[in-house]
């Protein structure tokens, strides 16, 4: 138990990174907060300035961006009707019209407030949930591991877009672009042209930097001429009968959050969505109608969003799925330190479990104290013009291409990356998919093919194997059910009721 707190109050007794967590937080409220600026570029960028630190370093940084930054785009939705992140698409149905009202300084304070408790409570629920995963998960076998990457990738490009046609096409893509190099098992080269820069591979920082760094500069420059509005915040800490008020419905829609977040592929904008659909379903009185500046639509998605970070964060290590795209990202980070998420994970390193609780809970507390303070000098960086945000994202994006491997041959990757994925985010494909079949499309195919060897090469036993043992049928079956969900038919029938 003393071991365990001690893990866990690393980040808060190590100086640097007390520092590194709270220089994050700042950073991520402020990206989040800049519409054109995500959280997810931020982090693939991150990760390659952070390649050669320490572990917990790099850690301490990207978690605090990722606790910030899903906290910051409820801002400019409050202030400007402009969601800085699509977790606060909803807060900016009540908390603009807020705003509108003289309100939006009470507004920001209630939010940040139950953002924070909402926060700590997915973070208690990692604290919880995840040892008792990683037990029953340590009984996976190669083919379950398969499995589930498989599922991680459709279940991103599934619950985050409209086709999952094209969820599966941006999936496969990126597993194409996972496999090009040397064969791991053969040393037969793959995808490679004969091009000695290929045979290395394509490092996956490289195409997180292309497909959302440049590929969302190269979006926003279709509204670089976007005027900014200037704004005026009056009073910012709420009062304490408000938090008490709707506490309760606080922590109904934190549990949703968390459990939403738990689950591979949705995170915090679908959180937030459901929440805020539960919150007007199950109010029965509100002060003033739901989208018209009532509370309880802003508490309720704000609250969401911030404990699906926690719920995120336990299909990442426990299962080695990442719950968005973000924990995407922090897989990499992992990977490129040499550390796999999984079961054994929890096992094998538990003081890096207990120390990003311990991280993310100072994440949150940090989150608190910049959450109630500068709003007046955020709202002159809102108001930056997106025609000098643009190419400082272009070239920060180039040099942590180049920082990987100190190789320019990887700033031109990153640039064709960002071009291809502008022209599919112009086409309604998603680029998130993209990034897990590149990271876990090697898993895939090392997997499978270890599952052959045990099947002895025979696709018969491979299959009775599937369907005899109770966790890969259990997958499989979940695996078949999300193609028979897409059925055309069914889907039509799903949209009639």
């Amino acid at each position: 138990m003393i071991e365990t707190l001690g893990f866990f109050a690393t980040a808060w007794l190590d100086p640097s990174l007390f520092l590194l967590t709270a220089l994050g937080t700042f950073a991520g409220i402020y990206i989040g907060a800049i519409p054109g600026l995500s959280v997810t570029m931020a982090a693939s960028i991150l990760i390659s300035f952070t390649f050669k630190w320490d572990v917990n370093e790099a850690l301490a940084l990207i978690a605090g961006v990722y606790v910030g930054g899903v906290y910051g785009g409820a801002r400019t939705a409050i202030l400007l009707n402009i969601p800085g992140a699509p977790s606060a698409i909803a807060t900016a149905i009540d908390g603009y019209p807020l705003a509108k009202k003289g309100l939006a300084g009470e507004a920001i304070g209630l939010s940040t407030v139950m953002s924070v408790i909402g926060g700590l409570i997915g973070v208690a629920a990692l604290a919880i949930a995840a040892p008792l995963i990683a037990d029953f998960a340590i009984k996976f076998t190669s083919r379950d591991y398969m499995l589930l990457g498989i599922i991680g990738i459709l279940l991103v490009g599934t619950l985050s877009g409209e086709s999952f046609a094209k969820g599966a096409f941006a999936g496969a893509l990126g597993v194409m672009i996972g496999m090009i190099g040397l064969d791991p098992m053969t040393a037969e080269t793959r995808f490679t042209y004969g091009s000695i820069n290929l045979m290395g591979g394509v490092p996956f920082v490289v195409a997180m930097i292309g497909f959302f760094g440049v590929a969302e500069a190269l979006v926003q420059l279709e509204h670089v001429d976007t005027a900014a509005i200037k704004q005026k915040v009056g009073r910012i800490v709420p009062s304490w009968a408000d938090v008490r008020r709707y506490l309760g419905l606080g922590l109904k829609s934190s549990g949703l959050g968390t459990l939403i977040g738990a689950l591979p592929g949705t995170g915090g904008d679908i959180a937030a969505l459901l929440a805020y659909d539960q919150a007007k379903r199950s109010t029965k009185n509100p002060d003033v109608p739901f989208g018209e500046g009532a509370k309880e639509g802003l508490i309720a998605p704000e609250t969401a969003n911030n404990a699906a970070v926690g719920g995120a964060f336990v299909p990442m290590l426990t299962l080695g799925i990442p719950g968005d795209a973000v924990t995407a990202i922090i897989i990499g980070a992992l990977y490129i330190h040499g550390l796999k998420p999984g079961p054994l994970l929890l096992t094998d390193t538990p003081h890096l479990f207990w120390f990003i609780v311990g991280n993310l809970t100072l994440a949150n507390i940090f989150l608190l104290i910049f959450g109630l303070t500068g709003i007046r000098i955020f709202t002159k960086v809102v108001e930056c013009p997106r025609a000098i945000l643009i190419p400082l994202i272009v070239i920060l994006s180039a040099v942590g291409a180049y920082a990987i491997q100190n190789n320019p041959v990887h700033i031109t990757w990153a640039l064709a990356f960002g071009v291809i994925g502008y022209f599919l985010k112009r086409y309604g494909f998603q680029v998130g998919p993209i990034i897990l079949g590149v990271i876990l499309g090697p898993m895939i195919d090392a997997n499978y093919r270890r599952a052959m060897i045990g099947a002895q090469e025979n696709i018969g036993t491979f299959f009775y194997d599937l369907l005899s043992n109770p966790i890969s049928l259990v997958l499989t079956c979940a695996l078949l059910f999300m193609f028979v969900t897409q059925l055309p038919f069914i889907k039509n029938r799903k949209r009639h009721r």
